[in-house]
């Protein structure tokens, strides 16, 4: 599947598969968008908000750990494959306060390549994908291990 139209029914997959999820729903979290590589997240500030009046921690670790989750789902389903995707393992640092909506983007990390995922996926069925995920601004960035099954 490849063109925008199989692209989005996907996407509308990922999502539904994300509202399925108890707090995720609760934290109000919707893909954004899915564009040359690169998957977009946002959620509203006044689902995620802490004592002090800014993004709560956890909700920007959430968000995007789901973003490179997202993203490794969706690349597989795009290459017609199905399977379970878990973060292994991931890496998280805080920057800076977010007083707005958290929008997060995500996109395989620089030494990565989708196509020796997808073929040791096909050969093992089972890969891993490092993926950085950053909210923008630089307030907060995740390196992450997503691990396909």
């Amino acid at each position: 599947m490849s063109d925008a139209s199989d692209s989005a029914a996907l996407l509308a997959q990922v999502q539904a598969t994300l509202d399925a999820m108890p707090p995720v729903a609760a934290m109000n979290i919707r893909i954004a968008g899915y564009e040359n590589g690169v998957l977009r997240m946002q959620a509203p500030l006044a689902a995620n908000v802490n004592d002090k009046g800014n993004a709560f921690g956890g909700s920007l670790a959430s968000v995007m750990t789901l973003a490179g989750w997202a993203l490794v789902s969706l690349r597989l389903a795009l290459a017609g494959k199905q399977a379970e995707v878990y973060v292994a393992d991931s890496n998280i640092r805080y920057r800076a306060p977010v007083y707005g909506d958290l929008l997060a983007v995500a996109r395989a990390a620089p030494d990565q390549d989708w196509d020796d995922f997808l073929a040791l996926f096909n050969k093992r069925g089972r890969a891993r994908m490092t993926v950085r995920a950053e909210i923008e601004g630089g307030a907060a960035e995740l390196e992450g291990r997503f691990v396909a099954l």
